[in-house]
This record gives structure tokens, C-alpha cells and sequence, in this order.
């Protein structure tokens, strides 16, 4: 057998598994860096609703992995306009959600502000308050409802009956007016034949009441 030969499969039986394992790790690492940029995707959109907006979110994003920077450094590593970021910076330290201080420098001139953000759970635990203080308001206004509800009751119980007013064209109130005209000229004639039946009765008690006095 040639020697050649032999150290030619021997090659190619070395680089072949080195081969194959280079590929593992590669989709490996695929995978794992597709894994990492959705959740860092995942992060950046439930900072963003803490946040009000993903620009904020960047920025604290940024600020957390680089603490220390400057306004600057901050559009630079973001890609965000630097405009935007001293106006967004600026909004998040009066809600206190970032620190700044000046950077000490031995030179002379304007020393640029350093941000720093404050920790996801102190950012997290003002979120809560807030919600807290969003579900004890709509408790409350359920509450109130409830009172207003008894209270309306309350109202309708006293409240007068409600007018209908019907236009002169229509043709219901001739229909009623008639129909209470038929119900009185009924009454009447009612009225009447009782005065006779009385009358009637009247009259047979004195005929009786004369003929006993006859008789005795």
C-alpha cells in the first residue's frame, strides 16, 4: 500500500469530524445570538411601554451597559440624534429614572454631564406604584359609580312621571277623544237605567204597602 495513500485517508479522517464540529458551533452560536437578540428585542419593548417610547428605552439600555456617559457618547452608541438624546436625557432625570453629575476634567472649559441609569428594579418598582395608583383610582371611580347608581334610583323613585306631547295632526287624540265620549254616553245610560230600576222598585214597595192597609 503507498504510503501516500495512508497519510491521505489519515488526513481525511482528522479534518472530517474537525469539520463537522466547527459547524455545530457555528449554528450554535447562530442560534444563541438569534436567541440573545430576541430577548434583548423583548427587553427594549417592555422598556419601552415603562418608558413611554423605545427611543427612552434605548438610551437607558445603553446607559445601564455604559454607565458614566456623556450625551454624546450616548447618540454614538445608540445611532439616536444627538438633539434627541439631550432632550430625552433630560426628561428622565426630572422623572428621576437617570443621574447625572459633571465629569471631573483637569482642563479647563465645560464639563459635559455623566448619565447614569437608576436599577431596573428601582425603575420597576416606580412602574408598580404608578399601576397601583392607576387601579386604586379606577377601584374608586367604580365605587362612585355604584353610589350614583343608588342614587339614581333614588332620583327615578321621586322623580315625576315623564309628559308625552302629541302633535295636533296626529290622528290618536281624535281616537281617544271619541273613544272617551263613548265611555260617558255608556256611563250615562248606565246611570240612567239604574235611576229606573230604582224608581221601579220604589213604586212596587208603595203598591204592596197600599194593598196590605186595604186589607186590614
Amino acid at each position: 500500500m503507498d504510503p501516500d495513500d495512508h497519510r491521505s485517508k489519515s488526513e481525511s479522517g482528522e479534518n472530517g469530524p474537525l469539520e463537522d464540529d466547527e459547524a455545530v458551533v457555528d449554528e450554535a452560536e447562530g442560534v444563541r445570538q438569534t436567541a440573545v437578540e430576541e430577548v434583548d428585542q423583548r427587553i427594549v419593548d417592555l422598556l419601552s411601554w415603562i418608558l413611554d417610547t423605545e427611543t427612552r428605552a434605548k438610551i437607558y439600555v445603553h446607559l445601564l451597559a455604559n454607565p458614566g456617559s456623556t450625551s454624546e457618547e450616548v447618540a454614538k452608541g445608540t445611532g439616536l440624534y444627538p438633539s434627541t438624546v439631550r432632550e430625552a436625557l433630560a426628561e428622565l432625570h426630572d422623572e428621576e429614572r437617570v443621574t447625572r453629575e459633571k465629569r471631573a476634567s483637569e482642563g479647563a472649559g465645560n464639563n459635559p454631564y455623566e448619565y447614569r441609569a437608576i436599577q431596573p428594579s428601582e425603575l420597576v418598582g416606580g412602574v408598580v406604584d404608578q399601576v397601583q395608583r392607576e387601579l386604586n383610582t379606577i377601584f374608586t371611580l367604580d365605587r362612585v359609580l355604584d353610589r350614583d347608581e343608588d342614587a339614581d334610583v333614588d332620583v327615578r323613585e321621586d322623580a315625576e312621571p315623564v309628559t308625552i306631547t302629541v302633535d295636533e295632526t296626529d290622528s290618536f287624540p281624535g281616537e281617544i277623544r271619541r273613544v272617551e265620549t263613548e265611555d260617558s254616553e255608556r256611563d250615562a245610560l248606565d246611570d240612567s237605567e239604574s235611576d229606573v230600576e230604582v224608581e221601579s222598585a220604589s213604586e212596587r214597595d208603595a203598591e204592596l204597602t197600599d194593598s196590605d192597609e186595604e186589607t186590614s
